[in-house]
Formats: structure tokens, sequence, C-alpha cells
């Protein structure tokens, strides 16, 4: 039997790698809040309630830019839905947990703790979900802290940080070392290639369109190859 501690461990163990290029996408968070001259709780408030950075940093320019409620509002939902295509991927796992807990692993759900966690389940099929569930959240729960954090000094301090740096740049390369490992097979390399070529070639979508859209394509791709190679692989079992 393993030590429940283990679990949480474990969770954190693979996060570590990834907190320092979340770091300086939280101090962005930050910065473009101060620089739109949010107060502090708000502009820290809203790393605490919204917890995504992607649709913070766009709704924080529309904010700037005095854009309808109503737009601002619909571009962060927007953004935000692929995290409806990570949840329906885990709720078998979790599917005999409390609502409570359920609802705890959603609000702590980033792009890195659903790629870490469902490569983890994916490879042990042993775990139970009381085990799935400390091994996500305590992944969770250190980026949450970090980003927390990082947001309040980029708040503070980010207009002291010199823009030779480009911080911004070690956000790309951290969703990069998300995306390689999931690479399994040709579906999920289609997906991937599709998803990438579709992101660039429709980046001038307004609202950030064309991320849901590079998301969508990269999905219908991936679930067309693997169905055309479950196709194969039942005609071969026919033949034999």
């Amino acid at each position: 039997m393993r030590p429940a501690l283990q679990d949480y461990a474990d969770g954190i163990r693979v996060m570590l790698p990834l907190i320092p290029g979340s770091i300086p996408f939280g101090m962005i968070a930050g910065a473009v809040a101060a620089e739109v001259k949010l107060s502090a709780a708000q502009g820290i408030g809203a790393s605490i309630i919204m917890f995504a950075g992607t649709a913070q940093l766009a709704t924080m320019q529309l904010i700037a830019e005095n854009a309808p409620a109503l737009v601002v509002v619909l571009t962060g939902l927007v953004i935000n839905l692929r995290f409806a295509m990570y949840s329906a991927s885990l709720a078998p796992h979790f599917a005999g947990l409390s609502s409570a807990k359920r609802n705890l692993l959603a609000y702590v759900m980033t792009d890195q703790s659903y790629a870490l966690s469902i490569t983890r389940f994916a490879r042990d099929n042993e775990m139970s979900g009381a085990a799935k569930f400390r091994f996500y959240i305590g992944g969770a729960l250190l980026m949450w802290v970090f980003w927390i954090a990082a947001t309040a000094a980029g708040y503070f301090l980010g207009n002291k940080v010199p823009p030779s740096w480009s911080l911004d740049f070690v956000v790309p390369l951290s969703f990069l070392a998300l995306l390689v490992p999931g690479i399994r097979d040709s579906s999920t390399a289609t997906a991937a290639a599709v998803g990438a070529g579709i992101a660039v070639a429709a980046w001038t979508l307004p609202f950030n369109l064309g991320l849901f859209l590079a998301a969508m394509c990269g999905i219908a791709a991936g679930y067309i190859v693997e169905n055309r190679s479950s196709r194969k692989d039942l005609d071969a079992g026919k033949d034999l």
C-alpha cells in the first residue's frame, strides 16, 4: 500500500519543473493589471477568482481598451472553453468523488495540472480514485500558490523588470514542455500538428477565437486518425 502522502508528494514533484515557467507568466499578468490601473486587490483578486493566465491577460487588455463588459466576459469564456474539454477527459477518473472535491479540482485546473495528471493516469491503471485526487491536487495547489505569489510580485515589481529580459518568452516554452510528452501516437501527433497550424493561420481572429478554432480542429483531426486506425486494426483482426 502506498502512503497517502506519497501521492501528494508525487504530484508536487512532477509539477515542480513547470513552476519556473509559470512565474514569469504570473508576473506579466500582475504587471498588466497594474498598467490598466486596477487596484492591488482587483489585480491580485483576478488571479484568485479566474486562475487562468491567458484569459486574464486578454480580459485585462480589453478593460484597458474600455471594451463593453459583455465582450470582456465572453472573451474570457471563449478562451477558457478548452477547460470544458479537459474536464470531460478527466471526469471518468474522478467519478466517485464528492461534488465538493470535484468542484475543487475544477477550480485549480490548469493546462499543466491536466497534462501531467492525464499522462500519469493513462500510464498507471491501478491508481484508485482517491490516489488520483491526491496526485492531482498536490501539483495543482502548488501551481496555485506560486501563481498568486507571482501575480502579486508582478503587480508591485513588474514595471521594474527590464524589458530586455523578455520574460514572456518563457510562457510558450512551458507549454511546449507539456505538449511534447503527450504526443504518443499518430493521432496525437496529427492533433498537435493541425492545432498548431490552425492557431498560426487564425491568430488574427478577434477575441482569441483562433485558439478555440485550433483546439476544435486539432481534436477533430486526431479523432479521425484514431478512428481510422481502430478500423484498420479491427479489419486486420477479422482477416486473421
